[in-house]
């Protein structure tokens, strides 16, 4: 039996990125962290995935023998990531088709350690109000600072949150860009800890790139941010379309981490909203209906 600090099971009960294949090395122990848990993982030399509790001794980049494992967790291939469940895990993960056209750039652009909930973090990445005062120059800048008016439906036959018809303007929207446009978006939220970005795409005006969000709770109060894009792009290396997306995370952590309360109130009156707030609104809700309790402030019974 796994030593929890958690019992709720909206949390336990889901499937956790814990690392892009890219950034695995065959053989070697990877360590982390998972819900106040230690956890190991791992790629043995016949490319099968394995993740386990770390109550065995060994350390990270030692090389682990499969057959020796006790209690493996279950484990999932998917969207480019090895993902774990510590409760019982769901027999499917969300969809994300366009990871699969062959002709994208899917590049894992970096895991980065932050201090503040999951829910924050997601609420950061649905929020378009921030782009001119933050990514100044790139994905926003003043005087065009105005949120559009969008449509955001909490769709419960896909249990996720989907905000539609969304537009703002941006200096450089893609490594692409040749200038600033007005960019079309749509957000989508298939998981507690997950979401994506469908942004207009300057090479294929018929297909969007899609930006992604993938965060594993360390702790209730700290993440590892997985983030990654599947773009349509000839022009630009796998290094520089990483490095762009470094850029933007980069300007968002700081914020992020100034955050108070660090955990998430899923109270919608907790906090002033504003029209730029819909979508965060409609997911502080659906994570309340789930009764989520790992990470947030629930609303007062």
């Amino acid at each position: 039996m796994l030593d929890m600090n958690t019992t709720d099971p909206v949390i336990l009960n889901q499937w956790h990125p814990l690392s892009s294949l890219e950034e695995m090395r065959k053989g070697n122990v990877h360590t982390t962290r998972l819900l106040d848990v230690a956890v190991s993982y791992g790629i043995d030399h016949e490319g099968t995935l394995w993740a386990w509790p770390s109550v065995q001794t060994l350390k990270s980049g030692a090389i682990f023998n499969a057959a020796s494992l006790q209690n493996p967790l279950p484990v999932k291939h998917a969207h480019g990531y090895l993902w774990t469940c510590l409760g019982e895990p769901p027999e499917n993960i969300f969809s994300f088709d366009e990871y699969h056209e062959a002709d994208r750039k899917c590049v894992a652009t970096g895991v980065f350690g932050v201090h503040v909930s999951a829910g924050r973090a997601i609420e950061n990445f649905l929020d378009m109000g921030h782009f001119p005062f933050i990514h100044t120059g790139i994905l926003g800048e003043e005087p065009h600072t105005e949120v559009k008016e969008y449509q955001v439906e909490v769709s419960e036959t896909r249990d996720e949150v989907v905000a539609t018809q969304c537009q703002f303007y941006q200096p450089q929207a893609a490594l692409t860009s040749e200038g600033g446009e007005m960019v079309d978006y749509i957000y989508r939220v298939p998981h507690v800890n997950c979401a994506l970005l469908y942004k207009s795409s300057p090479s294929d005006e018929k297909r969007m790139d899609v930006i992604y969000l993938f965060l594993q709770p360390m702790g209730q109060e700290q993440v590892r941010a997985h983030t990654g894009m599947c773009v349509i792009d000839d022009q630009n290396s796998r290094e520089s379309i990483r490095y762009f997306q470094q850029t933007i995370f980069g300007q968002d952590k700081p914020i992020l981490e100034n955050q108070n309360p660090r955990r998430l109130p899923l109270d919608p009156r907790a906090e002033t909203p504003i029209r730029a707030d819909k979508t965060a609104i409609a997911f502080r809700r659906w994570l309340s209906s789930k009764g989520l309790t790992y990470g947030v402030i629930p609303v007062a019974s």
